[in-house]
């Protein structure tokens, strides 16, 4: 039976060279000069350090345009609160999120039997897997699921007949 796997994953390695990138950049330009501008990452998990809020948006800006130019989807970013740390510093933690979560996983099977197409869904932990009769059923539903869902960076992996 043919099927095929719903996945959201983003590349670490990526993610390691964006926050290189970064950094380079923040360290050679002008308007950082002499201040503690930086980014650090953990798993999937960015934070980045800054004097001010100001300086905080402008490190974002560099980071979702180097992000876009290694191909890494900035909408699986979650920017969490500015918070105030020693002093006049300021920090801010963005969170990358990678698999299909429960919500979205139960949007996409909700989307799928609504459209009435003759496939079976199944959520497998961080996937969500569509198995049918025909392989033109599946690649309808692929089209009716890009199409449907725009809010999240989705793949689509493990087409099997």
């Amino acid at each position: 039976m043919p099927s095929f796997d719903i996945v959201s994953e983003v590349d670490k390695q990526e993610i390691r060279n964006v926050t290189d990138q970064v950094n380079k950049e923040v360290s050679t330009r002008f308007d950082f000069k002499g201040s503690d501008a930086r980014v650090e990452q953990e798993d999937y998990k960015l934070t980045i350090y800054a004097d001010d809020a100001f300086k905080t948006g402008q490190i974002l800006d560099i980071l979702m345009s180097k992000a876009t130019k290694r191909g890494v989807d900035v909408r699986c970013m979650d920017k969490g609160e500015t918070e105030k740390i020693s002093g006049n510093k300021v920090k801010q933690s963005i969170t990358i999120r990678v698999g299909v979560e429960a919500d979205l996983a139960k949007k996409i099977v909700r989307t799928v039997k609504d459209s009435k197409l003759k496939v079976q869904t199944s959520i497998q932990g961080n996937t969500v897997r569509i198995s049918g009769a025909k392989r033109d059923i599946l690649q309808d539903a692929i089209a009716l699921i890009k199409k449907s869902i725009t809010e999240f960076p989705l793949q689509f992996q493990n087409f099997r007949d």
